[in-house]
């Protein structure tokens, strides 16, 4: 096949992306309704502000895994993030009607997004009590490293574990693929998922990803780097007044993609059209942010129209040149923080962000949303859905 016979197959609506399915639990609760409440603002967001104060989180609540994990021993090897990425999963194949069909999950393509798993946390303690009175401490970290860290605990916490735990409880088993890097590997595993669909490569995928916020190691680390809101609960865009931050959140979403025709042979539902997906990376230098959401803006051409659907991290610098830019690229938009709703997902944020602007689409809303994600540290990403029945729109060349 030629470039040219590409571009032309890519474009045709039998190529069109669509959402068929998604599945989402965060601490506003399970499935996309709740989550489309507390997103706007209609219900109000739980946070424990006590546990690790003093750095609040939004917690995943109670939830059932053996609804979506039923086996015992399956449960018992998971840690927290494993878990609520199987069960979005599960959740987000029974919405598409793909659950019960082993042939189409057979073929099915899998993108998990999702970082490292969870840590000793008394060895970790133990080492950061005995460094600092130590004369060599590489040395010493080494020889520790080497004595009390178990491979087995290593091996066990492979961020493409959840891949494969998807792969064993709910037999999804084509293709596989993982992404690490914190928000941006949330962006990059549905732009692939996309371009692997538009190009003919793939005619169903599930991509999505998870992150358990409620672990002291996370919180340590990115309290390091001065990223943590230590505040009361205060909106996203809010807090670069005040120092800003992120509250961690803990959940998963994943995402059922198909091509049109795809869709439109198993009968399935389909919720929105992904139109459009821009993915960058910005030096943080004062003003990158802004320029590169606007390079990302042009690149995907949203209509005027668009709900804007934010991945803000509320951390200083980025969040107000977030908030700047789209005040100029969508005057007189609807914004509506994410984090506000559950917390920062990190991995998983944009999916989540995805999958709630297509419950938005399809409930009326909007004719079209837009979902930005900027990272806390690096990584930019922009995507335009639209009602699956509109006429697409390409986006311009940036």
């Amino acid at each position: 096949m030629t470039g040219a016979q590409a571009s032309s197959d890519a474009r045709s609506p039998d190529r069109d992306v669509v959402i068929t399915g998604s599945g989402i639990l965060t601490s506003a609760g399970i499935g996309v309704a709740p989550n489309l409440d507390a997103l706007r603002g209609e219900t109000r967001p739980y946070i424990d502000d006590m546990r690790f104060a003093p750095f609040p989180v939004h917690p995943a609540g109670e939830v059932d895994f053996s609804q979506q994990i039923p086996r015992k021993s399956d449960l018992r090897q998971m840690e927290p993030w494993q878990k609520l990425g199987v069960y979005g999963a599960g959740l987000a194949l029974d919405n598409a009607g793909a659950k019960a069909d082993a042939a189409l999950k057979a073929d099915m393509s899998l993108i998990v997004c999702a970082g490292g798993g969870e840590r000793d946390y008394d060895v970790d303690g133990q080492i950061l009590t005995q460094i600092s009175q130590q004369a060599d401490q590489g040395a010493f970290l080494n020889e520790r490293l080497m004595s009390d860290v178990r491979p087995t605990l290593f091996l066990a916490q492979l961020s493409n574990l959840l891949a494969g735990n998807i792969a064993i409880v709910h037999g999804v088993t084509g293709a596989s693929r993982t992404f690490m890097g914190e928000e941006q590997a949330g962006i990059d595993a549905i732009r692939i998922a996309h371009a692997r669909i538009r190009a003919g490569q793939a005619d169903i995928v599930l991509v999505g990803g998870s992150f358990n916020g409620e672990r002291a190691d996370s919180l340590m680390v990115y309290e390091l780097g001065g990223m943590l809101w230590k505040q009361p609960f205060a909106t996203v865009f809010s807090r670069p007044e005040r120092g800003g931050g992120f509250i961690l959140g803990s959940g998963g979403c994943f995402l059922v993609l198909e091509s049109r025709a795809h869709a439109q042979r198993r009968g399935a539902d389909i919720v929105a059209r992904i139109d459009e997906i821009g993915a960058d990376l910005a030096r943080r230098q004062p003003g990158a942010t802004a320029k590169m959401l606007e390079k990302l803006w042009t690149e995907v051409a949203p209509g005027p129209d668009a709900l804007v659907i934010s991945g803000a991290t509320g951390v200083k610098g980025r969040t107000e040149e977030e908030r700047a830019a789209l005040g100029r690229l969508a005057p007189g938009a609807r914004i509506l923080a994410l984090q506000d709703a559950f917390g920062h997902l990190m991995e998983a944020q944009a999916p989540a962000g995805v999958a709630l602007a297509a419950a938005a689409i399809a409930r009326g809303d909007a004719p079209e949303a837009v979902v930005t994600s900027i990272g806390h540290q690096r990584g930019e990403g922009v995507i335009r859905l639209s009602r699956a029945d509109a006429p697409a729109r390409a986006g311009r060349e940036g």
